[in-house]
C-alpha cells in the first residue's frame, strides 16, 4: 500500500496561522508560495522560509516511529480520531503524536545548527530573493527553552553577519511556544527575544485551520 501523500503546505499554513494569531494582522496577508514558503501578496514586503529541525539519533528515530498515529496504543479519543483521519498530528495531543503523512517530513529533518547554517547560506546567496523583511520559521520536535532559543539566535546572527541579504526575524516553534528573535542590528540582546506561550485551545485552533486549508 502506498503511503498517503504528504504536503508541506500543512506546516506552512500552521506557521502563517500562528504568526497571525500571536503577532498580529501584519501576517494576515501572507500566502503559501515557494522560495520562500510564505510571502506577502505584493511580493516584496515580507518573505518567510519555513523549515524543521529535530535530533538526529537512533533514539529519536525509534521514538518517531512509535509516535506515528495509529501505531502507539492509545485511547481513541476525539483528538486521536482527528489525527488519524487527517494524517497530521502537530498541535494535538501536546505534540506527542505525529500523523502518518508527517513521517517523511520529520524523519528527514536536520538538527537545529545544521538547518540554520543551510538556510542562512541560501538566503545570503539570493536564493529566496529580496524582501523588506525576511524571516526564518523553524519547527522543532523537541521542547525548546529560552537558553535554546538564545543559542539559536546568536548562532544565526554570527552566520549572517557578513551577508548582504539577512533574516530580520527567527521564529522558533515547538508545540507549546513560539520564540520570536529580532536579528536586526543595533539592539541589546535583552530586547531581542520574546516568548509567546501557546495554549491547548490555540494549538487545537491552529491545527484545525491548517488541516482545513491543506485539504
Amino acid at each position: 500500500m502506498s503511503s498517503p501523500k504528504f504536503d508541506t503546505c500543512f506546516f506552512e499554513q500552521y506557521a502563517q496561522i500562528s504568526l497571525s494569531a500571536l503577532l498580529g494582522r501584519e501576517f494576515d496577508c501572507l500566502v503559501n508560495r515557494d522560495r520562500p514558503d510564505l510571502q506577502s501578496t505584493d511580493d516584496h514586503s515580507i518573505g518567510i522560509e519555513v523549515t524543521r529541525a529535530m535530533e538526529e539519533s537512533r533514539r529519536a528515530e525509534e521514538e518517531l516511529l512509535k509516535d506515528i498515529s495509529g501505531v502507539t496504543p492509545a485511547a481513541r479519543d476525539e483528538e486521536t480520531r482527528q489525527i488519524l483521519e487527517s494524517g497530521y498530528g502537530y498541535g494535538l495531543k501536546a505534540g506527542k503524536y505525529i500523523g502518518v503523512k508527517e513521517l517523511s517530513y520529520w524523519s528527514m529533518a536536520l538538527p537545529m545548527r545544521r538547518i540554520l547554517a543551510i538556510k542562512v547560506s541560501k538566503a545570503g546567496s539570493g536564493f529566496y530573493g529580496r524582501f523588506d523583511k525576511m524571516g526564518l520559521f523553524v519547527f522543532s520536535r523537541d521542547n525548546l527553552g529560552e537558553p535554546d532559543a538564545l543559542h539559536a539566535m546568536r548562532y544565526t546572527m554570527s552566520l549572517q553577519k557578513n551577508n548582504d541579504i539577512r533574516y530580520n526575524r527567527l521564529y522558533l516553534a515547538d508545540v507549546d511556544d513560539l520564540f520570536v528573535c529580532n536579528l536586526d542590528d543595533g539592539l541589546r540582546e535583552s530586547s531581542r527575544l520574546v516568548r509567546y506561550q501557546i495554549s491547548q485551545e490555540q494549538r487545537r485552533e491552529f491545527y484545525l485551520e491548517a488541516v482545513r486549508i491543506t485539504k
